[in-house]
């Protein structure tokens, strides 16, 4: 992963928020935003992790702010993690995801959520979360299940079973209800068609 792309991971981050990549916006959403200030230092953590020149400097201060937000805020998202872009964090507290989930674009986790392991039987293994997928509070996912794109999982569900696009999901265990999906859970979405605000010059001419 280049500069240009954790620094577009977290105009994308920002940019779901209030719909534009600002600086102002930054600012006040890295002071007051502790969703959006465990995304920053988990994008930074995870281009830092991957380069030998830092790992062993300005990774490990990195990865310090990283594991302070996790124990004030209750979010447990390893650095890691196969996160796509646009990841909003509605509420935090409780917020758990196996480091080996992989979690598409645009998802909206809301606090209490769990998103994890199962040690045995045929969905052993773990979960893989499309794009545009909103996850009410309480919300679990377990094992080796895949959640189809454009999702809605409503509050204290239980996933256990593959989930198809564009369905709505309630309920333990988990049953479809409706296709209405994720429509109106899920904004700000159009970070791409924007022109990013946030500085962008270190990322010119990286090659890595």
């Amino acid at each position: 992963m280049t500069r240009r792309d954790t620094l577009s991971l977290i105009r994308a981050d920002l940019h779901r928020y209030e719909g534009n990549s600002a600086l102002r916006t930054f600012l006040r959403h890295i002071i007051i935003n502790p969703g959006f200030r465990y995304t920053f230092w988990m994008r930074l953590c995870c281009y830092l992790g991957e380069r030998a020149v830092w790992r062993w400097t300005l990774f490990w201060p990195v990865r310090l702010a990283l594991h302070r937000c996790e124990r004030r805020y209750g979010i447990s998202i390893s650095h890691r993690t196969d996160v796509g872009p646009g990841l909003h964090i509605g509420h935090f507290g409780g917020i758990v995801v196996s480091s080996r989930a992989r979690i598409g674009r645009n998802c909206n986790l809301s606090h209490g959520v769990t998103i994890g392991l199962a040690v045995r039987g045929r969905h052993a293994g773990y979960p893989t979360i499309g794009d545009d997928v909103y996850i009410g509070p309480g919300a679990k996912i377990i094992g080796c299940v895949k959640v189809g794109n454009r999702v809605a999982i409503g509050a204290n569900a239980v996933v256990t079973r593959d989930i198809p696009d564009d369905a709505v999901a309630v309920g333990v265990p988990a049953a479809v209800i409706s296709d209405k999906g994720s429509a109106g859970y899920i904004c700000h979405t159009d970070y791409e068609a924007n022109e990013p605000a946030l500085p962008c010059s270190c990322a010119e001419g990286d090659s890595e």
